[in-house]
């Protein structure tokens, strides 16, 4: 299998597709089966394209480990920020928002805890405003 950047001379659109090989791109040219997705012109033809090497692979993924631990990075120092900063009440947090939200209870500080996708849009429903970030936990370190 090959993959080749093909692009239509009449509207200029560029596209990839994949053959069997080098030589059946050119039989369905020849056959005129090949036409452009966006014109249906027949006015096909191959543009270059970089080759997928073996070395681009491992740099992506040292990348990406880069970028896991950069954001783990910067999870820890929101979550350093949020328990120095807000008061935590546990599995308790939308019971406490609604509490603070409708005055029933007064608050100093924010809060922080744990809740469920569906508790947190139904506290945005309400015009409560939360957030959501995800929690690293300390044994994952």
């Amino acid at each position: 299998m090959i993959k080749y950047s093909l692009k239509c001379k009449k509207c200029s659109i560029e596209f990839e597709s994949w053959f069997g090989s080098s030589k059946e791109f050119d039989r369905l040219k020849k056959l005129k089966l090949l036409k452009c997705q966006n014109c249906n012109s027949l006015k096909i033809e191959k543009s270059l394209m970089s080759p997928n090497l073996a070395n681009t692979k491992k740099k992506s993924n040292y990348q990406n480990v880069k970028k896991y631990e950069l954001v783990k990075k910067k999870l820890k120092k929101y979550q350093k920020f949020i328990k120095q900063n807000f008061d935590y009440v546990g599995d308790n947090f939308t019971y406490e928002a609604r509490s603070i939200h409708y005055n029933q209870k007064k608050s100093k500080k924010g809060i922080y805890g744990k809740a469920s996708i569906e508790e947190v849009k139904e506290l945005k429903e309400e015009g409560i405003e939360t957030e959501m970030i995800p929690w690293i936990e300390e044994k994952e370190n």
